[in-house]
């Protein structure tokens, strides 16, 4: 029977391609499992007691040991099969203290059917643990990289993928991608041999899950780094990638050697390198678009194949109104938004194409509005509001932080004009800051008092908007309020919030 112990342990461990000491382990549980029920059904109990049985894993040979932890008295809720008190320890061990465990050892019970298949669940159950474990531990770092698999099977338009061919050379690996994940109309067979980048390794009461997608930017990145060598040594960076899976993607690539195009290189010989790059991703078509650290010409190129004749800039809003000609206007926009879509993903900033004369037409209005808005608040006549718009400037604190020798510049302008035009601009701007700060003011708060006012300012809580971002308990840390006033405060300070919202609101 030790010897059926050994062949049983190092046959499984073959099979299964685990460590021994895992079968072992599970053996011994399954031992121990079986002389807890022998224990229950010989002394018609319930109770359990605590059991370990060792295995020899030179002969095969097992002992079983029975414990009792060593408890100074015993509770209702303890479980005294497992407990013994401390005086009868010391009887057997005068050296035993509360805490430590006193053994026996114990009839053992023979490794028969019932041991045999209890340890074949416990193993099984292990390897499953350990495969997921192993699974896991492989797959977590290769997170953002590209995968090739087998597919498997096609379920619910979920693929399956053998991720046999890969590094861990198991057969059991198995990659998912989900229908979302998956390139548009794009026709997958079992059997087709199939690129993925992997976007994520969970570990699931099921087994393992790897998800990968071919339908996100990175996945189009990491193919161009795999075709284009000078990517994967760094020669050439791509800094940004936008897709319509399976029709158009746009990439931005920069080339850190200025002898080296960085276009040229990703297109390749005859276009073989972006050619391989788009039969992978189902024909899909790929613009490679020139990086500029100047946003405005990165829009520009990204607009590509479309020609922009203007483009005006708003940083506040992130916005780049574009013209481009009336017969271009359609390619600019593309299919359905396509191409001022991707190109707006690709540079980060909201688009608005149009063409030429609506171009011309919108910036006429704005500098109407924006010399009229010049003539009242500065008192100037509407040919010198009109040339302040037609430079550029759009509102009084960008005059009256300008540059004297800026607007001294400007046709038409002598310095005379120049001092009391920005004279009058500083006043106007330090009289809305004024109103600004005033309507911000926490002495309109209705209910605090002028002496927590001061409170709050020398803790450097100094605006209404600095209150509407406390919290209640920060700001009965400062002051001495109920909770009922103190929430009344923040309320009303953060009114402004909701207006904000609201208009935000009646503009949609």
């Amino acid at each position: 029977m030790n010897k059926e112990i050994l062949l049983i342990i190092d046959t499984v461990s073959n099979e299964k391609n685990v460590d021994r000491e895992i079968i072992i382990d599970a053996m011994e549980h399954a031992l121990a499992s079986a002389v807890k029920k022998k224990y229950k059904l010989d002394n018609k109990t319930q109770d359990e007691i605590d059991v370990e049985v060792t295995i020899n894993q030179d002969d095969g040979s097992y002992k079983t040991l029975r414990r009792w932890e060593v408890v100074d008295e015993m509770l209702v809720d303890d479980e005294y099969e497992m407990k013994m008190l401390l005086d009868l320890a010391k009887e057997k061990d005068p050296k035993i203290e509360v805490g430590d465990f006193i053994t026996e050892e114990i009839e053992s019970v023979e490794f028969g059917r019932i041991v045999a298949q209890t340890a074949k669940q416990n193993i099984v159950s292990r390897l499953k643990a350990a495969e997921r474990n192993r699974i896991v531990d492989l797959y977590s770092p290769k997170i953002g990289e590209l995968l090739f698999g087998i597919v498997r099977r096609v379920d619910k338009n979920n693929v399956f993928l053998d991720l046999s061919s890969n590094e861990s050379g198991s057969i059991s690996d198995e990659a998912m991608i989900l229908k979302d994940n998956l390139i548009p109309r794009e026709i997958i067979k079992p059997g087709d041999r199939i690129r993925g980048y992997l976007m994520d390794v969970q570990s699931e009461s099921r087994g393992p899950q790897l998800y990968i997608s071919r339908k996100c930017s990175e996945f189009l990145i990491e193919l161009f780094r795999l075709e284009v060598p000078e990517v994967g040594q760094g020669i050439i960076e791509i800094l940004g990638a936008s897709r319509d899976p399976g029709v158009r993607a746009k990439i931005a690539v920069k080339s850190n050697d200025p002898k080296l195009d960085a276009i040229g290189a990703c297109v390749g010989m005859r276009g073989s390198r972006v050619q391989s790059v788009s039969n992978e991703l189902a024909g899909e078509r790929i613009d490679i678009i020139p990086w500029d650290d100047d946003p405005a010409k990165f829009v520009i190129n990204a607009m590509s194949p479309a020609e922009v004749l203007s483009i005006v800039v708003d940083e506040t809003s992130k916005t780049m109104d574009i013209a481009v000609a009336e017969e271009q206007l359609s390619q600019a926009i593309g299919r359905g938004g396509q191409n001022v879509r991707l190109a707006s993903e690709l540079t980060g900033w909201n688009l608005n194409v149009m063409s030429k004369d609506e171009a011309d037409d919108k910036n006429t209005k704005e500098e109407e509005e924006t010399a009229a808005k010049f003539q009242k608040n500065l008192n100037v006549d509407n040919d010198v509001a009109k040339i302040l718009a037609e430079e550029g400037f759009t509102s009084i604190d960008e005059i009256a932080l300008c540059e004297i020798e800026e607007l001294e510049d400007i046709n038409g302008f002598d310095k005379e004009l120049v001092i009391e035009l920005r004279k009058r601009a500083i006043d106007e701007y330090e009289k809305q800051q004024k109103e600004i700060d005033d309507k911000n003011s926490l002495t309109n708060l209705d209910d605090l008092t002028d002496d927590q006012v001061t409170l709050l300012r020398n803790s450097d809580i100094l605006t209404i908007n600095d209150i509407a971002d406390l919290s209640i308990d920060e700001l009965l840390d400062i002051i001495d309020i109920s909770n009922e006033t103190a929430g009344k405060v923040i309320m009303q300070a953060r009114e402004s919030w909701f207006d904000e919202e609201n208009d935000g609101q009646k503009i949609i």
